[in-house]
């Protein structure tokens, strides 16, 4: 028998993955603690992809750029947040470790 190298196709959808929209009516959005001194409030993340990163961002985490390209975390207050001036562009490595650097970013 001849081996395939395509996977094969399954009309099984007991094993698809539902997303369900939080609250904010978001796919694909957590809620986790917030950076360095905003801890104690909950933050809105959401993953975007490098295909989806389409702009330059400035990293509050590091103070450094996220060029066009790269895979990156958007996160927002719970409380207050969801406009664009709310949004922060964060590195995933920063966002992973906000709990010890907290923002740094200089205005």
């Amino acid at each position: 028998m001849p081996r395939r190298n395509r996977p094969r196709r399954s009309n099984d959808k007991a094993k698809a993955v539902e997303h369900r929209p939080l609250p904010g009516g978001f796919f694909g959005t957590r809620v986790e603690a917030g950076p360095g001194r905003l801890a104690n409030e909950d933050f809105n993340v959401r993953d975007v992809m490098s295909s989806q990163a389409t702009k330059w961002y400035r990293c509050p985490g590091c103070d450094q750029e996220i060029p066009p390209g790269v895979a990156h975390v958007v996160a927002w207050p719970v409380e207050y947040g969801g406009g664009a001036d709310d949004r922060r562009h964060w590195h995933k490595n920063c966002w992973s470790k906000r709990s010890h650097r907290g923002v740094t970013r200089r205005k």
